[in-house]
């Protein structure tokens, strides 16, 4: 499996990835775990190191099984987990709306660490751009969890033109080139996602 590494933060994943979010929301009823663990363990095994989750997905059920699946192979892959919806006061309840405050992030981290086994999460991705947090409070918040060793790396949302800090702007073209050539087909999220986070 060929290597690659995001931005300039010398974080190396396989060329190819595996975004989870269909395994338990948003592609009909969620796959049988114990299938779909062994999907996943089947992934590493073939070389695929890199695994995407989110805390939306499920909500959070998706994490729990990525945490599940990947907890034998910790030391040999990288999980990105994303935060930025408001699951209320205890970080329970189905999402209402966008929250990135910086309060908040330092405290529903915790529950994406739970869920997925670890003591630090690889990546921790912003999902959706809170128009009420400006950009620099949510790097602060998460430069300071990575300080207390939660966070290895900080990654943004496509909507905001960044797949990881570090990205220098001969990077941002190749990727806008790219991505210019790719046929969208349907949503970029499926209709029930969208309508479960009124987004």
């Amino acid at each position: 499996m060929q290597k690659r590494k995001l931005g300039n933060s010398n974080l190396e994943v396989s060329a190819i990835g595996l975004g989870c979010m269909g395994m338990s929301v948003g592609n009909g009823p969620a796959g049988d775990k114990q299938e779909m663990i062994s999907f996943i363990r089947a992934a590493v095994e073939r070389g695929v190191t890199f695994f995407d989750t989110a805390q939306v997905y499920g909500p959070f059920t998706n994490e729990e099984l990525v945490g599940e699946a990947l907890a034998p192979f910790q030391d040999q892959v990288v999980i990105g987990t994303k935060f930025g919806h408001d699951f209320g006061p205890d970080g329970k309840q189905p999402p209402k709306g966008l929250n990135s405050r910086p309060e908040y992030i330092k405290r529903i981290v915790e529950g994406s660490l739970t869920r997925l086994r670890v003591e630090t999460t690889d990546l921790f991705y912003q999902h959706r751009v809170d128009p009420n947090v400006p950009i620099e409070e949510v790097a602060g918040a998460v430069k300071e969890l990575i300080q207390e060793g939660k966070v290895k790396h900080f990654g943004l949302d496509e909507n905001i033109g960044a797949v990881a800090i570090g990205l220098m702007s001969d990077d941002l073209g190749e990727i806008e080139s790219a991505a210019s050539k790719i046929t969208v087909q349907g949503a970029r999220y499926p209709e029930e996602l969208e309508r479960m986070t009124g987004l």
